[in-house]
């Protein structure tokens, strides 16, 4: 195989784009060596040891985190949105008088356009939907990553428990929470130029809404699946089997992905340069129901993949004219 490396005379913004992304892909074991270098110190190892008190006992990310708005705004996010690019398109108005319970779509290998697009404002999410105060959803293991945790509250990132999810929507008209709803599970399906979403025994998201009254916003992201390679696991397969016992005991799945180099465009952990943009679909008006009943969760159920599969017929000729098959729902 000829190795094609990168040219020599990239212009800065491209070189600043790729190390952007390389220190984000880094940042959860860099964030852990740093963490033990200072637990293993002795002048830090008191401060260290009381961080972790505070950390067992603090409850934000289960109460709507502790979003801070200068470091959604960073530079350092547009480099990551600049090197792909990623988009978001508004297609309606949201009303800020009202809560949203947005489920974005897919979930690919890390959700790269959930992160860029929701959870920073490289996109301008705050400027094209003024008023809503949206935070995504993640699981409650990584909040026991120290240091890293720090970053997903300061970025408005809380756990995707249903406790979490209902004091977020009660906390006053526009508080918004987006769940990616297809999961680890999902990830194991992220191959590029397909679609195919994990959702149709994902009830408990509209089951949310429905309790709290919140209208749901189907997102749907083209390109997220795009941007990695994966190693092929079909169902039955050595690999998928493996993955499966994994995210059975470790809550989620090791997709085995691979893409550029950060030197040389043949093989290695850097994504590829291939657009993303997300699509915000049009709201789904939702009555509040303390207990609905199953048919009622799946006739909302329906109006919701109903919106998912309006966006992509509406928007996959000009999003994902490589596609390889049409947009499928699956289990």
């Amino acid at each position: 195989m000829v190795v094609q490396w990168a040219p020599l005379n990239l212009p800065m913004p491209r070189r600043r784009q790729t190390a952007s992304v390389l220190m984000w892909i880094l940042s959860i074991p860099t964030l852990i060596v740093i963490f033990f270098y200072l637990l293993f110190t002795p002048q830090y190892t008191p401060w260290v040891l009381a961080y972790l008190v505070f950390l067992a006992l603090d409850p934000t990310p289960e109460t709507g985190s502790r979003r801070i708005m200068l470091f959604r705004k960073l530079p350092f996010w547009r480099w990551i949105k600049d090197y792909f690019p990623i988009g978001l398109v508004k297609t309606v108005d949201l009303d800020p008088s009202k809560n949203y319970l947005f489920g974005y779509h897919p979930h690919g290998i890390i959700g790269i356009g959930a992160w860029t697009n929701f959870a920073t404002e490289a996109s301008d999410f705050a400027g094209k939907f003024p008023g809503i105060n949206l935070r995504l959803m993640t699981l409650q293991t990584n909040f026991h990553l120290p240091l890293w945790r720090e970053v997903l509250l300061c970025l408005g990132i809380s756990s995707v428990s249903r406790r979490s999810c209902d004091n977020i929507l009660n906390k006053g008209p526009g508080h918004s929470c987006m769940i990616v709803v297809g999961g680890a599970t999902e990830s194991l399906a992220a191959f590029p130029y397909t679609a195919d979403l994990t959702i149709k025994k994902r009830l408990g998201f509209i089951k949310v809404a429905l309790r709290n009254g919140a209208n749901l916003v189907p997102v749907f992201s083209f390109g997220e699946n795009d941007i990695w390679d994966q190693v092929p696991n079909p169902p039955g397969s050595m690999v998928r089997t493996i993955q499966v016992l994994f995210q059975r005991y470790m809550t989620f799945a090791p997709p085995l992905f691979f893409g550029r180099g950060i030197f040389q465009y043949n093989v290695g952990i850097m994504p590829y340069r291939r657009p993303v943009i997300s699509v915000v679909g049009k709201p789904i008006e939702c009555p509040k129901i303390e207990n609905p009943s199953t048919e009622v969760i799946l006739e909302y159920q329906k109006k919701y993949l109903d919106g998912l599969q309006a966006i992509w017929d509406e928007h996959k000729d000009k999003y994902a004219p490589k596609r390889k098959r049409e947009l499928r729902f699956i289990e």
